[in-house]
């Protein structure tokens, strides 16, 4: 072909070029490492609503239980059943009330 040189010369590599471009990779490295989620296992406010369901769900069963064993045994359905699932909800909602008055041991969390 010809033997004359190019319109433009390729470019050489800048050294800027390559300090900037590691600074940019420490950047996202550090902007990875701040955005990762700090919480290992499970968090406090999940355990705490797990233990509202089993209070709920525990004073409902219960009285629902003992009702029906105090309606078989005593012959008065349905009262007993009636009367021991409204106090299972009332104990359930005194302890989910109690449960919710108590302070975090660490305000942070």
């Amino acid at each position: 072909m010809s033997e004359e040189k190019p319109a433009r010369e390729p470019i050489v590599e800048d050294a800027r070029i390559d300090a900037l471009e590691e600074r940019l990779k420490a950047a996202r490295e550090r902007e990875d490492q701040r955005n990762r989620p700090q919480v290992k296992g499970v968090d406090a406010n999940y355990r705490s609503g797990n233990r509202v369901l089993a209070d709920l769900l525990g004073g409902i069963f219960g009285g629902v239980v003992i009702g029906l064993s105090i309606d078989y045994f005593a012959g008065t359905s349905p009262w007993g059943l009636l009367v021991m699932l409204f106090i299972g909800i009332i104990v359930a909602f005194r302890n989910i009330i109690r449960t919710a008055n108590i302070k975090p041991d660490d305000p942070s969390s």
